[in-house]
This record gives C-alpha cells, structure tokens and sequence, in this order.
C-alpha cells in the first residue's frame, strides 16, 4: 500500500510539474547564468585540486541547484494549506509517509531533469568528465533533494505564511552555500574559514562529485560524501514523516 499511495501522490505533483514546463525550465536558470559568466572566469586558474576549472565549478553549480530549490519546496505546502487541499488529504487514508515521500520524489525527479540540462550546457562550454562520474554526481542532486525538501516541507507544516517561511530559508541557504564551497574549492579559504566549513555537510557532497568528476571513486572524500548525503537523507526524511504523521497531513 505504501508504493501504491506513493506512486498516486507522486503522479500527482508530477502532473502539476509537468503542466508547467516554463518553471521547470526556468528552474536551472540561476546555475546556468554562474556557467555562463562565472565560468569562464575560473579558465585556466590553479584552484589547488585536480581537474579543470570546469570540473570544479559544474558539481557546486549541481548542489547549488538542488540547495536552492529544494529548501524552497515548502512553499507550495503553505499555499496547499491556505486554500484547503491538505485539509481534504487529512481525511484520506492515504498512507502520511507516501504524502511526503510522493512530493519529494516529484522533486528529485524534477531537479535531476534540471541537472541533466545544466550538464549538457557545461559540456558544450568544454566541461570533460567521465560517464560514470556524471551519473554520481546526479546520484547526490537525487539525495540532497530529498533530504533537503523533506525538511522544507516539515518547516512549511509548521510555519502557517509565505512571510514566515522565506527568511527562514534565507537564513539557512545563503551561509549553507558559502560555507560549502559551492563556487571555489574552501581549501583556497583562511584556514579558520576552511575549518568551519567542515561542519556543513553540503561541503563533502561536492567535494565527492568533483573527485567523481576526475575519476577518483574511491577517494576518500567519496567515502565520506556517501556517508553523509545517506544519513542526511534518513534523518530528513524520517523527521519530515513525523511532522506529517503528527500534523495529520
């Protein structure tokens, strides 16, 4: 029953999306504009790790991409609330984890769709990586936006307006992707800064897809961003499901 109600929620919201291909597409733009004017900035400088430039940029404009638009998933759970379409899925017996699991599943699929573009545009820019290493790094974007929605929604279940919400996610977003090194590798930052920045886990997401993205998957920064894009994943998830469940949603 847990599938079956999974893949009706998930049909759903993929319906929604489907209808609206401009915000899909739209969607990548950001990530596409740092490509497009920031990229060609990085050509040719010693960014002290292996690989090009553009091996190093296109995994943090990937994580970028899911940051972004996953912490802002929330909002469309606040407008569902406000017009009443979590009050008529109250009372379904609509299993509360397949509520949850069918919206951030949407979700993944649609910001690897949005990955998969980006990809593309790096690659005619003169990204060169190996297959393997593109498939991981889609891997992680998959996972990170199920961690990161799953908490989006848990906040957009307990705050009741859009006004409340985004200075949340502001307030996390913005030092969450300064801190990771999205942009530049931190192993370029003061050593204080390079050390604070262990403590944000999106830091050893991307720093697993730029080893995958040179070849290196069985490193052991990869080691290390499995270990932690896994139990974040877990955690999310499982706290998203207990707001659910204690919501009623």
């Amino acid at each position: 029953m847990l599938l079956h109600d999974t893949a009706l929620v998930y049909g759903r919201y993929l319906r929604q999306s489907l209808r609206s291909r401009f915000a899909m597409l739209f969607g990548a733009l950001t990530p596409l504009l740092y490509l497009l004017f920031f990229g060609p900035l990085l050509t040719g400088l010693p960014l002290g790790r292996t690989g090009s430039s553009w091996q190093i940029l296109v995994p943090g404009l990937l994580l970028q991409l899911g940051l972004f638009g996953a912490l802002f998933a929330g909002f469309t759970i606040i407008m569902e609330g406000a017009q009443g379409v979590v009050e008529r899925m109250r009372v379904t017996p609509v299993s509360r984890l397949a509520l949850l699991l069918g919206r951030v599943l949407r979700d993944a699929t649609v910001f690897v769709f949005q990955a998969v573009l980006l990809v593309l545009a790096a690659l005619v820019m003169g990204l060169r990586a190996p297959l393997a290493g593109i498939l991981i790094g889609f891997g992680f974007v998959a996972l990170l936006t199920l961690s990161l929605a799953s908490l989006s929604y848990a906040m957009g279940m307990k705050v009741r307006t859009p006004q409340e919400f985004g200075p949340l996610i502001n307030s996390v977003s913005m030092p969450s992707m300064l801190l990771s090194g999205l942009m530049l590798p931190m192993s370029l930052a003061p050593t204080w800064l390079n050390v604070l920045s262990h403590f944000v886990p999106f830091r050893y997401l991307v720093d697993a897809i730029r080893d995958a993205y040179v070849g290196h998957y069985t490193s052991t920064h990869m080691l290390y961003g499995v270990l932690v894009a896994v139990g974040f994943a877990a955690v999310s998830v499982t706290t998203g499901t207990r707001v659910f469940r204690t919501a009623g949603a």
